[in-house]
């Protein structure tokens, strides 16, 4: 499968995902801006396919990162952030999705782990209630939160800068 063929329509992973579950294969639905895909990123992916057997990656649309992060935001554009995450041997599925967060998408895929990473705690996911009403566990993975896209672009701000 080419990382192409990895990013996927809510229609089409929907039909990947039934036929996932007739073979009983658990899933995990990550998800994120990944506007500078980074180690921390790389980290967070790889512990959340480990809480299950196929890992669907939610990216936020451009639309979405310039609501959550503010002006110029997004650096890469939404196709080119959907590429890279599908890059990545984690990652089974990558869907581009347009809310701020991804209560939509844990209602419309029903996944059986829902990973945040741990910048969040089981009482700050934004999306617990409605993971709790489906039923779908959360799951804090990745390593502690000395990674963020923030920094690396200050840090590149202030090399420019000399």
């Amino acid at each position: 499968m080419t990382t192409q063929d990895k990013i996927l329509s809510l229609d089409s992973l929907r039909a990947r995902l039934a036929e996932a579950r007739e073979v009983g294969r658990r899933i995990v639905l990550a998800n994120g801006c990944f506007d500078l895909l980074h180690v921390g990123h790389a980290r967070y992916l790889h512990a959340a396919r480990a809480e299950g057997d196929l890992l669907v990656v939610g990216v936020n649309s451009d639309a979405s990162v310039q609501q959550l992060k503010g002006a110029g935001r997004p650096i890469l554009d939404q196709q080119g952030r959907a590429e890279l995450v599908a890059a990545l041997a984690a990652v089974d599925y990558v869907i581009v999705f347009d809310e701020p967060n991804v209560e939509s998408l844990l209602t419309a895929l029903r996944p059986d782990v829902h990973a945040k990473g741990t910048d969040y705690t089981a009482d700050t996911v934004p999306e617990r209630e409605v993971a709790a009403r489906l039923g779908v566990r959360v799951a804090i993975v990745g390593d502690p939160k000395h990674h963020s896209t923030r920094d690396l672009f200050a840090c590149i701000r202030q090399s420019a800068d000399g």
